[in-house]
Order: C-alpha cells, then structure tokens, then sequence
C-alpha cells in the first residue's frame, strides 16, 4: 500500500499538507484480510481545503470528480484504483434535518474524533518520515479485543449521524463484535432519530448488514434496540408469532435461520452459485411476513397457503417500497415471497402438470426460488429434513427431465396468437386471450401434443364458446 500511494504522499507533502490512510482501510489493514489488495477505493484525509487536494491530483490522476466536493471530498480514479479524499472535518446533524452540517477542522484527532466507531478512527500517516499509526481512541485494541464502542459518548455520536446506529449492527455481525452497554442504552433511547435519515441511506445501510456472511446478530440487534420498528415493524412483530410448524419460539427466530441458511456464493461450490444472493437473502428475510396477520397459517389448512402467500408479498411490497428499493427489486423479491410455499402444495408427488405449472409460476426466479425452498427447511427433526431435501431433489430431476424433453424455459401454447387468428378467423379481440389461455392450460396439463391436435381441440373449444 505505501508503495502505490507513494507518489501521492510525496505530492501533498512537498506541498506542505499531511495526508493519511483513515477509516475502514486502516481497519482491514491491521486485521490483515486481505482485502487492501482487492478493494476498489481506498478512503483518505487531509489538512489540504478540497481546492488544494485538486492542485495536487491534477497531474497524478486519470480521472477526477468533485460532487462531493462541498462536504471536503474529491474523488479521483489512479490507475484501477478509486481515491476518495477529504479534508479534516467534524459534522453534525441539526434536529430536523437529513443533511449534515459540515465543518472543516485543522488536526487529523478532531476529523477522528467525529467517526462512527473506533475501530474506524485510526488513521496511518503516509507525509510522515516513517508510517505513523493515529489511534487516539484505542481502536486497534478495541478490534483485537472485539468491542463496539465510539469514539466520543455514544449519544453524541449517534446524534451527529443517526445511521450509526444501524450500522452498528452491521459490523457487530460482519466482524463479531460486542457493543459496549452504553452504546446499546444510547441506541434505544435514541432509535427514533432514524426518522431524519432518508431511506435511501437506510436501504443501502440495512442490504450490507443482510448480505454480511452470519448477519442474525445484526438482526436480533435491531429488533431488540427499537430500530427495526423505526423502518422495518415486521421484524418485531414476527417475534410475537409462535411458530408451531419449526417448533422455534416464534416465527422471527426461524426467519433469521433461513436468512442465514442463504451462504454467499464462495461458500458453494460452482453447479451451486446460479441464483442472485441478495435476492434471496432478502426474500428469506420477507418470506414469512404475512403469518401474524393470517392465524392459523399450519400446514393442511386448505387455503391458507394462498392467504399467507398474498398477505406477505402485499406487504413486502409496500415495505420494499417505502425504502426505495428499485421496481426490479420490488418485484422479485415480492414474487419469491408470493411462491415461497408452492412446493408445499404438491404434497403427492410430482405430475408433469405439476412440474409445468411450477415452472411457469417462477419463471426467469426459477433458481432463487428452489434456493429459498431449500433455506425455508429449518426443522430440527433429522427425518423431515431428509425428505425435504428428498422431495427438493426429486423436484429439481423432473425439472432437468421436462426441459430436456420440452423446452421447459419457455413454456407457452403451441399455437400462436397469429395462428390461433386465421385457423379461427377472427380479429383481434378478448376472444383469441381466451383461446390462448385454453391452449396453455393443455401445455400445462398434457405437454406438448402437437399443431394438428392443438387445432382440433382448438375447434373443439371455439364450438363451446360459440354455443355458449
């Protein structure tokens, strides 16, 4: 590291200013992880005001960018790498406001002082005559030692930028750390600051705490310190829903093990990593939203599969929407929760029609919802394990069997809206919707039975319509 930014320290010292490494660089530094080597940007501090910093980029720089430049940051890009560079300073919240005030200040202590968490306010010199570590605040020994705390009184901190507080959460899970009791006191007391923070902050937040490798403990942080009531009420009010069905205490506990049961895509082997890990991990999250707004939701209760189903993805939608996650997103990951069950409906076995309408339903999620159906297996009863996963197995063989057999990707009526126009000869209208649905429900149900069959049933059912 001291040798790619070399060039860039030998600049801002002959110019007089002092430049150093600070944050999360510094941080996965010490742990040693590796990660200097394959990280995208590296975040820098400085006593240079933003003006200075472009006087001593200009020439270094491929690529250089200022939107941030009236919070003291300039950004540039050296080679592959993205620099983010920002001036000494401390900035605050006003009570209303979702905007920080920003101060520039004239010491790298008081730019640490004002960061989130010690572990991040550690700073490493590179204008120095040697490597200088600036750990005003005890964070290495906070790391080694695995405790979350901040560098001025947790409800300073929390008040100068309230999304510290959920991002408390992620660094207790992504890196196993224990929260002081004054930092937990603060985050309870103060969880209602959340509302000043806009949700797009929240979303981008709440997704690196979801996507961490084990994020449960970041989630049972939320829950139990007020926050998730602030943006994301389902989670708590999970915790008061008896799960009879995974025999867990209530339905958030098993919610949190199939989120966890999603391993990131390093953790599988490569005939494995063929779905989106984010998707599901979200989905996993939402999957079972619905159950304390449908009672009796146990297995074998007729129509309560459906209920469930549509009650969660209503309000996985309008909760995906209120943090503004993209209409993609929405749709989904509202999607995976609406089908999350239909596995459970095929309790006899798998027909064709079944393995046809399954394939339909789920469409281009097709991978990410036999993902979320193996995660939602959470039973500690070894036997009904096997035969789900059995069950799973079997499914995803008749899946590779029909699509070999009949293009199952790309399931749709064997005659086409033309074709189904002039064998009948009509106009466009209601009634070729209808016949085309006609002949899909044949696709589902018998396969592919070819053009001539399809016609003569097709004259079959138009005789029918007609008559009616």
């Amino acid at each position: 590291m001291l040798e790619e930014l070399a060039p860039l320290a030998n600049r801002f010292a002959a110019a007089g200013h002092r430049l150093y490494v600070v944050g999360g660089t510094v941080r996965d530094l010490l742990i040693g992880d590796g990660s200097f080597g394959t990280a995208d940007d590296i975040d820098l501090t400085t006593s240079a005001r933003p003006e200075d910093i472009h006087e001593c980029v200009r020439d270094l720089a491929d690529a250089v960018w200022n939107q941030g430049e009236r919070f003291g940051t300039v950004g540039a890009r050296i080679g592959e790498r993205i620099l983010e560079i920002t001036t000494f300073r401390a900035e605050s919240y006003t009570d209303d406001s979702r905007k920080p005030h920003v101060v520039f200040a004239d010491d790298v202590e008081t730019d640490l002082a004002r960061r989130d968490f010690t572990i991040n306010a550690m700073a490493l010199e590179l204008t120095s005559d040697s490597p200088t570590l600036v750990d005003p605040h005890s964070g290495a020994v906070d790391l080694v030692q695995r405790v979350l705390r901040t560098p001025l009184s947790a409800e300073e901190s929390f008040s100068d930028d309230p999304l510290r507080m959920l991002r408390a959460a992620r660094f207790i899970t992504s890196l196993d750390l224990v929260p002081v009791p004054e930092l937990v006191a603060a985050v309870q007391q103060m969880a209602g600051r959340l509302e000043i923070v806009s949700a797009e902050r929240i979303r981008d937040e709440f997704e690196k705490l979801i996507c961490t490798r084990h994020p449960t403990n970041g989630l049972w942080f939320l829950v139990e310190t007020g926050l998730a009531d602030q943006f994301l009420p389902e989670l708590p009010a999970m915790r008061l829903e008896h799960d009879p069905i995974h025999r867990h205490k209530d339905v958030l506990t098993h919610t949190f093990a199939v989120v966890d049961n999603v391993r990131p895509h390093d953790e599988l082997d490569e005939d494995h990593r063929n779905f989106d890990f984010r998707t599901v991990r979200l989905a996993a999250l939402f999957h079972d939203v619905g159950k304390p707004r449908t009672r009796g939701f146990q297995k074998g209760k007729g129509t309560t599969f459906h209920h469930h189903d549509v009650v969660g993805a209503k309000m996985t939608r309008r909760r995906l929407t209120e943090l503004r996650f993209s209409s993609d997103d929405v749709s989904s990951i509202t999607e995976l929760v609406a089908l999350h069950l239909r596995f459970h409906t095929y309790r006899l076995g798998w027909s064709d029609s079944a393995v046809r309408r399954y394939v339909r339903d789920a469409g281009d999620l097709l991978s990410e919802l036999n993902v979320l159906t193996r995660c939602d297996c959470t039973t500690r009863n070894e036997k009904k394990a096997r035969t789900l996963s059995r069950r799973m197995d079997e499914l995803e063989e008749r899946i590779a069997e029909l699509a070999a057999a009949e293009e199952l990707a790309a399931l749709r009526p064997e005659l086409d809206g033309s074709q189904v126009m002039e064998h009948l000869g009509l106009r466009p209208g209601p009634e070729i919707g209808r016949a085309l649905a006609f002949l899909m429900e044949i696709r589902l149900e018998e396969g592919l039975i070819g053009e001539e069959a399809a016609r003569a049933r097709l004259d079959e059912w138009f005789r029918g319509e007609q008559e009616s």
